[in-house]
């Protein structure tokens, strides 16, 4: 599932491609599960003719500010990306499970691509103070909390610490890999009770969560481009070998409902 570095990758597309330009045509097709809280006509009709002069983004939420509104509000589920084209060079076809596309001035064109339909595609007057953005934490790369910020923020939770990473009323955009993965480099056990956690396991949280994030950003999310240090590059398939760079066994168990990596011998 995209995470919040694959959605800033996505953002920076769209705004490469939409920022500054008229939508001059849409398709949107009539889809029950992919349109929310706005129809394919109201979709249509928002979009064609309006200038797009931002494409903002909080945690896993993408939308585009236009000239006027209401504003498009994009979600990637668990397959969706945005792609960006010259209508030059594709022509008229569309990609395979293209759920919008936007024709704009200078011949440019941006897809919404999801195969398994988990995405969602809405409308909102003020994205920020709405529903689902506005029932968001921290964005983790945008407004990343000073250490004492964060550890008043963890004094009011409860539970285990791989939960509350992935509660996205805590911290946005972060999704399961980046939750093991911070786990796995601050050393703590992902099944540990928040409120166990010592003032320094506190702040490795918080360095990692930061570091993390920025660095997979910086890669563009491209996998090849993160540390080979990093447990991203063991962590898929529940194998049952599976070592990090070191040698350490990695294990896997349902932890917070998700399916966790971590390495015992080095998380306590």
């Amino acid at each position: 599932m995209p995470e919040l570095p694959e959605v800033e990758r996505g953002r920076e597309v769209a705004e490469a491609v939409c920022r500054g330009r008229r939508i001059e045509t849409v398709y949107c097709p009539v889809d029950r599960i992919a349109l929310v809280r706005a129809s394919a006509a109201a979709v249509r009709r928002a979009l064609v003719g309006a200038r797009v002069d931002a494409v903002a983004r909080h945690g896993k939420q993408l939308w585009f500010e236009l000239d006027r509104r209401p504003w498009l509000l994009v979600h990637f589920g668990m397959t969706g990306a945005l792609h960006g084209a010259d209508a030059r060079s594709r022509g008229a076809a569309r990609p395979p499970f293209c759920r919008l596309e936007l024709r704009l001035e200078g011949d440019r064109i941006l897809s919404f691509v999801d195969p398994r339909r988990f995405g969602r595609i809405g409308l909102a007057e003020d994205p920020r103070r709405e529903p689902p953005v506005s029932t968001l934490g921290f964005d983790p790369l945008l407004e990343m909390p000073s250490l004492r910020g964060f550890r008043l923020m963890l004094a009011r939770r409860r539970g285990n610490v791989k939960a509350l990473l992935l509660d996205q009323t805590f911290a946005a955009g972060v999704g399961n890999w980046i939750a093991d993965e911070v786990l796995y480099q601050a050393r703590i056990d992902p099944r540990r009770r928040v409120e166990s956690l010592a003032p320094r396991e506190v702040a490795a949280v918080h360095r990692r969560l930061a570091g993390i994030v920025r660095t997979a950003v910086e890669a563009r999310s491209v996998p090849s481009r993160f540390p080979r240090s990093w447990l991203f590059h063991r962590r898929w398939g529940k194998d049952a070998d599976a070592r990090t760079h070191d040698g350490r066994r990695l294990v896997h168990a349902t932890i917070a409902g998700r399916t966790t990596a971590w390495v015992p011998e080095v998380q306590r």
